[in-house]
């Protein structure tokens, strides 16, 4: 089989696979924090760094690997589905209309594919799963993002900003938090890593990450244990309004912050079979991912082939 490689660009993770027959042979790791750039450089010298932060450790594993035959980049963000063209990234204030796909060919010299980071997901969830021929895939990390496959096929709309699930809005009161696309009230607000942090934040006047945020509330901490309820809760709101509209069967949940699904599963269960009309409540399975965070370099990889 072909080795090619899927590259999964999150908030603060860097994750380079080499894949072969949807498994990944050799995974590099990186700590990131391109947000960051943006708030402190111009957006080209910000966007010049990002692109030398994939391209290098890209090229190395070239080195290693050079029968590799394609590269797809998982990024977060909407991409034009024709063009592969980065529009914008709701969480990298500033970048519009980049084309990544383009800057790291011409450097590494290979075709390189460029998708939404949440649509490679859920390509890479489905590839990964039996007897699935639709699924909803949910990510939930310094944001949250969203993708779907519909018959098999990866579907990101005409525009590239199909399933931007993380920009439905769960909040209407006059409270609403602020989010980075320009609205009020989005689930990543609430349902993302940092909406947790956020949560636990306004409660407490400390601020700390979700690992510790999660171990208070697994001992006890009331506030705690609120922030991921409140996640979960709304989680299940966007959830329940989807499948009203696409009727898919199947949802995946990934993403950092759910390996803390314990903390919020009591309350996404209540909201979901509330919100959830009857002809479809118990008629939608949601599991967490079994993958490891590894779906999102699969589908990455495997969406550089179509």
């Amino acid at each position: 089989m072909a080795l090619i490689i899927g590259v999964d660009v999150g908030g603060t993770n860097l994750r380079i696979g080499v894949v072969e027959d949807a498994r990944i042979v050799h995974l590099q790791s990186l700590h990131t924090d391109f947000a960051r750039l943006f708030r402190g450089n111009p957006a080209n010298i910000a966007w010049t760094r990002i692109v030398d932060t994939i391209a290098n450790p890209l090229a190395e594993m070239l080195r290693l690997y050079p029968q590799v035959s394609s590269i797809g980049i998982g990024f977060p963000g909407f991409i034009d589905p024709i063009n592969k063209v980065v529009l914008q990234s709701p969480n990298l204030p500033g970048l519009y209309r980049v084309d990544l796909a383009s800057d790291l060919s011409t450097r590494l010299g290979k075709l390189v594919i460029v998708e939404n980071d949440a649509a490679a997901a859920a390509y890479g969830e489905f590839r990964l799963s039996a007897n699935e021929e639709s699924l909803i895939y949910f990510g939930l990390g310094t944001g949250v993002g969203g993708g779907l496959v519909l018959g098999g096929q990866p579907y990101t709309g005409q525009r590239g900003a199909a399933m931007e699930v993380g920009h439905m809005i769960v909040d209407y009161t006059s409270t609403a938090r602020q989010c980075g696309c320009g609205n009020r009230g989005c689930l990543e607000q609430y349902a993302s890593a940092s909406g947790v942090i956020q949560s636990y934040t306004l409660a407490t006047g400390v601020e700390v990450d979700t690992i510790q945020i999660a171990q208070l509330g697994r001992e006890g901490d009331i506030n705690a244990r609120a922030a991921f309820e409140l996640a979960g809760s709304y989680l299940a709101q966007a959830i329940a309004h989807l499948a009203k509209v696409l009727d898919v069967s199947q949802v995946v949940i990934g993403g950092g912050l759910s390996n803390a699904w314990d903390l919020m599963e009591a309350a996404f269960n209540d909201r979901l079979q509330n919100d959830m009309i009857p002809a479809l409540r118990r008629n939608v399975a949601v599991r967490v991912s079994a993958s490891g965070d590894q779906a999102g370099i699969i589908g990455a990889a495997l969406l550089s082939e179509f």
